[in-house]
């Protein structure tokens, strides 16, 4: 089987607090165990407990990690000074992206740990760090398949596919669908872009998309580069997506706002087959 569990859900920065206790807190970090591979999406917040759960499962026996970054923005690898893996010299941590800088995806990375922002330099890290930037937009991971594609986000930002022998999962925590209000193009070429976008979600048993907006607030946050919830089901529904998950959560929603636009998802989806859910801290999807 394959296994999906959500360590971190939310957008931008950290929300603790017994108003997100029931979603959760932590930012961009999503695992999946498949096909004998550990595979972890991006590394928000949410790293620090999985690593935790990892040191604690594993409990000295060595581990080999795949990170994948989708970009890197602060909410996607704030987490990884914390993850504690990385400090046992006989795990393996592999850390794949694309260029997230002009210096690259390693210098990056390190950036956040120079001195003056935290005490222990990424080079000081006893684990075996390999930080690699990647070439093709179509790579393997042992068995799983993983295509990625370039999604509309400030910088340089992908989504990724994972195709396992238990199933399909796409993830595309932070992405704005294309339309005349935000570029100006002519509506053949958002068109387009939206069709490569659809189909390289199409058929996916899971996906994982950024829903940070309802429609009230998506108006006057146009060309930042995050969804609106309804764009975001209208794009499952085109896409044939079995299971819809609403990610990358704003910071001033709390989990009354979120049951509110989870409702609001659910009715426009009333009638078709594809199930749309929340994603929640903790939670575990399991395919096949």
């Amino acid at each position: 089987m394959t296994k999906i569990t959500f360590w971190g859900v939310r957008g931008s920065v950290p929300t603790p607090g017994a108003a997100t206790v029931r979603y959760g807190g932590n930012t961009s970090c999503v695992e999946v165990r498949a096909d004998g591979q550990i595979i972890i999406l991006d590394a928000g917040t949410g790293i620090r407990p999985l690593g935790l759960e990892l040191a604690r499962e594993f409990n000295g026996t060595a581990i080999d990690i795949t990170l994948l970054i989708t970009h890197t923005h602060w909410d996607h690898i704030q987490g990884f000074p914390f993850f504690l893996p990385a400090y046992q010299p006989k795990n393996t941590i592999r850390v794949l992206g694309f260029e997230g800088a002009r210096q690259g995806l390693g210098s990056t990375l390190a950036g956040q740990m120079e001195s003056p922002y935290f005490p222990i330099a990424l080079q000081q890290m006893p684990g075996n760090v390999v930080i690699e930037e990647l070439q093709s937009f179509d790579f393997k991971i042992g068995e799983v398949r993983a295509t990625a594609a370039i999604v509309n986000h400030p910088g340089i930002a992908v989504g990724y596919r994972l195709t396992t022998a238990g199933g399909s999962l796409a993830y595309l925590p932070d992405n704005e669908p294309f339309h005349e209000d935000q570029h100006g193009y002519e509506q053949d070429r958002i068109n387009m872009q939206n069709r490569k976008l659809i189909d390289f979600i199409s058929d996916v048993d899971v996906l994982i998309i950024d829903s940070q907006y309802d429609s009230d607030e998506y108006a006057s946050h146009i060309g930042w580069g995050h969804g609106c919830v309804d764009e975001v089901v209208r794009l499952g529904l085109l896409a044939k997506v079995k299971q819809l998950y609403l990610f990358h959560r704003d910071p001033g929603h709390d989990d009354t706002k979120i049951d509110t636009i989870l409702a609001h998802a659910r009715h426009l989806a009333e009638g078709s087959p594809m199930k749309v859910f929340a994603a929640t801290e903790g939670e575990v999807v399991t395919l096949g």
